[in-house]
């Protein structure tokens, strides 16, 4: 199957949410937003976030006609911190996962963060709970500058968060 990225918009927000809701789920601890919260959102709320004129921009990657994975990318709005995008809510369902889905969903962030005029670095964090998330971030290029210990509690459990970050200064 091919995989295919693309911004998703206010129509989509009944997949989205389907996709969202799965995947805090699926891997609740890569999240810090829980499912309950996540769908206590109306409709309204969603497809504000998927508005051309919404503050991040969620790219949606499809296997087929299915949204199987999610990202979203938000620049900083303060004038001394606007060169830096974050990436936040990356996900692939179980099912689409191996078939190169994140990697185009990463691909298809960094490319898009590149083509916006001033921006010159991606920055984002992921749990120790998500090994192979890692691994994808540092393939694309992304590297770990800092790593926080004692970083989220839930469940009982303590999460240590990494945080990595992307030149885009430097060739592609």
């Amino acid at each position: 199957m091919t995989v295919t990225v693309r911004r998703l918009t206010p129509a989509d927000a009944p997949a989205y949410r389907a996709a969202r809701l799965a995947a805090l789920h699926a891997d609740p601890a890569a999240f810090l937003t829980n499912a309950a919260e996540f769908a206590a959102l109306g409709d309204d709320a969603l497809a504000a976030r998927l508005a051309p004129d919404a503050p991040g921009v969620t790219l949606g990657a499809f296997l087929d006609t299915d949204l199987v994975g999610l990202l979203t990318l938000v620049r900083e709005l303060a004038p001394p911190l606007a060169h830096r995008v974050n990436v936040y809510g990356v996900s692939v369902a179980p099912p689409a996962r191996g078939q190169g889905v994140g990697a185009a969903l990463v691909q298809a962030g960094v490319e898009l963060a590149r083509s916006w005029a001033g921006v010159t670095s991606l920055h984002l964090a992921v749990m120790d709970s998500q090994p192979a998330a890692l691994r994808l971030y540092e393939r694309a290029g992304f590297r770990v500058w800092g790593t926080q210990p004692d970083a989220v509690r839930r469940d009982g459990r303590v999460y240590t968060e990494h945080w990595l970050s992307l030149d885009l200064t430097a060739p592609a």
